[in-house]
């Protein structure tokens, strides 16, 4: 018997792309124009909360005050960095990927144009009547040298050949398509480069106090990584007076019509001081570095004694604002060295103070009309040695002695004096100023990222308004003689747009025939 062993070979597997074919894959996707045009969307969603919720480096007070109105959903809120969107890492991924995607589509892509410039139109087909749009007339003693040089005078590229000439314009479209992503990819440097060598910090100032531009002046400093503490600008002001304008009758009373913050600047160390009114949208400019003005509220200044008769606090307190409307305000005083023991207020600010109906006192305008405070006093310890951080705007009551609960006393009007039980001391309302928090930015990508965006914009209308075309005349014999078959051809939409422009093109190249056809007419008609 004679055995026979079937020797089957191994089935085909596909082959793996390996490391390097993946790598090659994901940049392919990467660098795709849809992959750019989904991140370019994902960079402007990631930007909406910016606009949503308030921003450290812009309103740190804001984001004080919704801590303390919502400290739960804050909480969840400063975990996503929603309070630091443009510096999360989040965001950081999605312009970074899209910086990598623009650079990857772009620069093949102008390759291409490159070589698409250099390139000569094609030649003329055969049988142009099949082409959308055609025409043919008669053009005796025409040459195919006419017929380019009023293409060139209309602006397209010619070239000729036997009995043909072929034109072709509209490359603007895609230089300004490349335009438009350059400008982007562009635009991305500028703000990384003012992210590296730039830096913006927050004051609050109150009136009376001045500024000078150093680390240690701002309330919140963020530098960027190529910034030290001498790159910041030498500059100084003083805030004078902050005046707010408000609507005083009508439907439309207590509504903002004007702020005004005047100060004191001096440029440098040692230079005189010249006066400057900052106002919203027109920011103090020293040599490059901005400062805005971003909002203002109310510091009633107190004077505080304890126990012994001692001052144990005396200054301006900078007040939350509670009700944007009437601007009542909240804040808080600790005086740690009253003697013998601690003291703590929580003020209620009322700029203009009128009796509610219920007995109770609320404020009806933003303006300081009736200045008031309703003052709720406490004593004990204010926990400052334990270590633990506190808010400025926040008073822990859970180890102090309710004294005084303002919204059973009178509001203290500006020189009134509020008595503390048990020999306590006392807590006098000594005047009324006002605060406004600035933010000062210095941006060396600010004017590049303008000159960007108008390239971005110039190069969107380009792309969106110019259109490829190709025009192609063949010269021949026909029955009567010499004639021309002109056929057109459009790369892009706007095929009703390309028919009357061909038209055009057809009346412009049979011009001198048909004025002359037309001046025989007349002449015949004449006799």
């Amino acid at each position: 018997m004679t055995l026979t062993e079937d020797v089957r070979a191994d089935p085909v597997r596909p082959a793996g792309l390996g490391p390097v074919g993946w790598l090659r894959w994901a940049w392919r996707l990467l660098t795709s124009m849809r992959t750019a045009l989904i991140l370019l969307f994902l960079f402007a969603l990631a930007s909406i909360p910016g606009s949503i919720y308030p921003q450290r480096s812009i309103s740190p007070d804001k984001v004080a005050q919704y801590f303390k109105d919502s400290p739960g959903m804050a909480a969840w809120l400063d975990r996503l960095w929603l309070f630091d969107v443009f510096t999360s890492p989040w965001f950081a991924a999605t312009y970074l990927l899209l910086f990598l995607s623009l650079a990857g589509c772009v620069v093949p892509r102008a390759a291409a144009h490159w070589r698409e410039l250099r390139r000569k139109p094609p030649a003329a087909p055969r049988n142009l009547s099949r082409l959308p749009q055609h025409a043919s007339f008669a053009a005796p003693g025409r040459t195919v040298d006419d017929f380019a040089a009023l293409l060139r005078a209309k602006r397209f590229r010619t070239v000729t050949g036997p009995g043909w000439v072929a034109a072709e314009k509209g490359y603007l479209r895609e230089t300004g398509n490349l335009l438009f992503h350059t400008a982007l990819l562009a635009l991305l440097v500028a703000v990384g480069a003012g992210s590296l060598y730039g830096y913006r910090g927050n004051v609050l100032l109150v009136e009376g106090n001045g500024f000078a531009n150093t680390v240690a002046a701002y309330d919140r400093y963020i530098p960027g990584q190529r910034v030290s503490g001498e790159s910041l600008e030498p500059f100084s002001f003083t805030l004078d007076d902050f005046q707010a304008t408000y609507v005083a009758t009508g439907d439309r009373r207590g509504q903002p019509l004007d702020f005004s913050a005047r100060l004191r600047v001096a440029d440098r160390p040692g230079a005189a001081e010249r006066p400057y009114d900052l106002r919203v949208n027109e920011p103090l400019d020293v040599n490059g570095t901005q400062t805005y003005l971003l909002g203002h509220g109310y510091a009633p200044a107190f004077k505080v004694l304890d126990g012994k008769g001692q001052v144990a606090f005396e200054g301006a307190v900078p007040c939350l604002t509670a009700d944007q409307m009437t601007y009542t305000s909240e804040c808080v005083i600790k005086v740690p060295d009253a003697q013998p023991s601690q003291l703590g207020f929580l003020v209620r600010f009322l700029p203009t103070t009128v009796p509610a109906a219920d007995g109770s006192w609320v404020s009806v305008f933003p303006g300081a009309a009736n200045p008031t405070a309703q003052v709720f006093a406490f004593s004990g310890d204010l926990g400052l040695k334990s270590g633990q951080p506190q808010s400025v705007y926040q008073l822990d009551t859970t180890n102090l002695k309710p004294l005084v609960m303002g919204n059973k006393t009178k509001p203290l009007a500006v020189g009134d004096t509020l008595p503390l039980p048990g020999g306590a001391g006392s807590i006098q309302l000594t005047g009324v100023r006002e605060w406004i928090s600035l933010q000062i930015a210095h941006d060396p990508g600010r004017g590049p990222a303008l000159v960007a965006a108008a390239l971005a914009v110039l190069g969107l209308v380009l792309s969106l308004t110019v259109r490829r075309r190709r025009v192609w005349v063949r010269v021949g014999q026909g029955e009567n003689g010499e004639d021309a078959e002109v056929g057109g051809l459009t790369r892009t939409d706007g095929g009703a747009a390309f028919a009357d422009e061909f038209s055009t093109i057809v009346t412009t190249l049979r011009g001198r025939e048909a004025g002359e056809a037309d001046s025989r007419e007349g002449a015949n008609h004449a006799h």
